[in-house]
């Protein structure tokens, strides 16, 4: 029997899983100190080794101590996966070594197989990977997303690899619990986007299959929500909103200098880019010079990952809160702001409403209604928050949806997959 590892390689987080269609699956497990985890922090930082040589790279939360405690240079990048369907992206510069998407892809891979002490033989490996339905980012290129992901993996050595709609794999493992042949919507929400995929599975004598009815999705998930924190709290603070006089005028610093700041996947290049030297231009006509020289410094201090820490613990508490405080030193010791439920699902409806509009496109193009779904499944971290399990539950019937192993499902479904005779009919064209 094939050896299979069910990857899912996540905007925020990654999980693989295996088995070898006898003794079920088994994710693999990481341990830093005293904690063990499966979900891996999609996040890899390269230290400074010096001239003529190459960088070396850290993933996961090595990465990120790599990057806080270390004396010497560092480069972090972190939702590396946002970057696949850019034609924009052509590679980048790391302390003098060039590092393309797949060349990123394939060491944060090779790092997280090492730290899992996992002995991986490629060539004897089948590997089911999961994809987005929809590819984030502003008009993404979904034939270059998946050559470079392919490209990744044979930079790793496998040759046997299947492509499965991540959904798919969120509905597979799923439906091992089913008795009766059931509908079931599949909505995966992650950190970079909200995916959907509408099954029939059947049951015949043991054997499961499916029928795939349709699918669709958005780029719109938990850093949309986690940039909406940012947008309404922070940013005012570092001169969003602030003016600036130009040859005897008031105008308004231009509200695109901020985004990028907010966005964690562009923070990487944000620090060489055109707008930050512009921005440190302005800073001398600008009328609350103070928050733009605190602007700078949170960029140049690398001050990226601590604030997305701290927003996403604040979003996380608003989970379970109706009220909590986002806490964030570097924006001055006393700084406190409060951030209230009721203000963040504010902050949030317009990309609830797309969300549901990408869900409507979805059901009108499998040709079915409300209805016809028998179970909506909800995986991704993104599922936790109130706002989206209400919007389901009110759209469906609270009876219908339920989740589980949030983080872990749609790798355990790949793996699955991958071990089964009928694998390559679950396959999506790479």
């Amino acid at each position: 029997m094939t050896r299979t590892i069910g990857l899912d390689f996540g905007t925020s987080n990654t999980v693989a899983v295996s088995a070898d269609g006898v003794a079920g699956t088994r994710a693999m497990g990481f341990r830093d100190g005293e904690e063990a985890f499966a979900s891996l922090p999609t996040v890899l930082s390269f230290l400074d080794m010096g001239p003529a040589k190459r960088p070396h790279p850290e993933v996961g939360p090595w990465a990120i101590r790599q990057f806080l405690e270390s004396y010497g240079d560092v480069r972090f990048i972190q939702s590396l996966k946002t970057f696949a369907a850019s034609a924009a992206f052509k590679g980048t510069g790391i302390y003098g070594s060039r590092f393309e998407f797949e060349d990123l892809m394939a060491t944060f891979l090779r790092c997280a197989f090492e730290r899992a002490g996992t002995a991986v033989e490629p060539s004897s490996v089948r590997l089911v990977v999961g994809r987005p339905v929809e590819f984030a980012g502003y008009n993404p290129n979904e034939a270059l997303a998946m050559a470079r992901y392919r490209s990744a993996f044979r930079k790793l050595g496998f040759e046997d690899i299947l492509f499965v709609m991540e959904p798919v794999g969120a509905a597979f493992s799923y439906a091992q619990s089913l008795d009766k042949d059931t509908t079931i919507l599949v909505a995966d929400l992650g950190g970079g986007t909200t995916d959907y995929s509408l099954m029939r599975f059947h049951t015949h004598a043991g054997h499961l299959s499916a029928t795939p009815l349709g699918r669709g999705g958005i780029g719109i998930a938990g850093d949309t929500f986690d940039y909406r924190i940012i947008d309404n709290v922070v940013l005012p603070r570092l001169g969003k909103g602030s003016m600036y006089k130009s040859m005897g005028k008031v105008l308004e610093i231009p509200p695109n200098l901020f985004s990028n700041f907010a966005r964690w996947h562009l923070l990487s290049i944000f620090k060489t880019s055109d707008d930050f030297r512009e921005m440190k231009k302005l800073l001398r006509w600008c009328l609350a010079p103070e928050k733009i020289e605190l602007f700078v410094d949170l960029v140049e201090e690398d001050q990226g990952y601590p604030l997305y820490k701290s927003v996403s613990e604040t979003k996380a508490a608003l989970s379970f809160e109706d009220e909590t405080e986002l806490v964030f030193a570097p924006l001055g010791k006393d700084f406190r702001a409060s951030v209230t439920r009721r203000d963040f699902e504010s902050w949030i409806a317009p990309d609830l409403q797309k969300m549901d509009n990408a869900l409507d496109v979805a059901l009108k193009r499998a040709g079915l209604r409300e209805t016809d779904i028998d179970r909506v499944f909800m995986t991704g971290g993104t599922s936790f928050v109130p706002a989206v399990r209400r919007q389901f539950a009110n759209r469906f019937g609270a009876e219908k949806t339920s989740g589980g192993n949030e983080l872990t499902s749609v790798a355990n479904g790949l793996a699955l997959i991958g071990a089964r005779e009928d694998a390559t009919d679950w396959a999506v064209a790479a």
